[in-house]
């Protein structure tokens, strides 16, 4: 039986570092920066203390159609859907974001759910927070960070 048990382990081991999971990764600084990468979409929100200034920024390799809303709904224990007509398109429309002076809503959102889908009319992209958790609390405690 342990020697199944130290297998079985072993072989989790060996699986895992074949196909590693994408982490959600902060990074402190000016702007604190948290990103996610999944094979449909890049993930990159940032805050500059500084100013106080939160954007979230959704990339994927097709471009996005251009629509009047866009829609963030946050799947799990704590489900929210947000939206805004503030959003825009970068120059390639492969990328839209979203800035304001408060992200509490979607910091909630993705520490305490278990993904989310944002919408831009009629396209949708699924992101999950899985381990997103520990990544989210850090880049709150940005605001927090001490001058330099």
């Amino acid at each position: 039986m342990r020697t199944r048990t130290i297998t079985s382990a072993f072989l989790a081991l060996v699986l895992a570092s074949m196909n590693p999971a994408k982490a959600w990764e902060f990074t402190p600084g000016i702007p604190c920066v948290l990103t996610h990468e999944t094979a449909d979409a890049a993930v990159k929100l940032t805050y500059d203390p500084a100013i106080p200034v939160y954007t979230i920024a959704i990339t994927q390799t097709a471009p996005f159609i251009a629509a009047p809303v866009f829609a963030i709904q946050f799947n799990g224990p704590l489900s929210l859907a947000i939206t805004t007509d503030r959003h825009r398109l970068s120059d390639d429309d492969r990328t839209f974001s979203v800035t304001d002076s408060g992200f509490g809503n979607v910091l909630n959102g993705m520490q305490f759910n278990q993904s989310f889908t944002a919408t831009l009319g009629d396209q949708t992209v699924t992101i999950p927070l899985t381990y997103a958790a520990p990544a989210v609390a850090a880049f709150r405690a940005c605001d927090v960070l001490p001058a330099v």
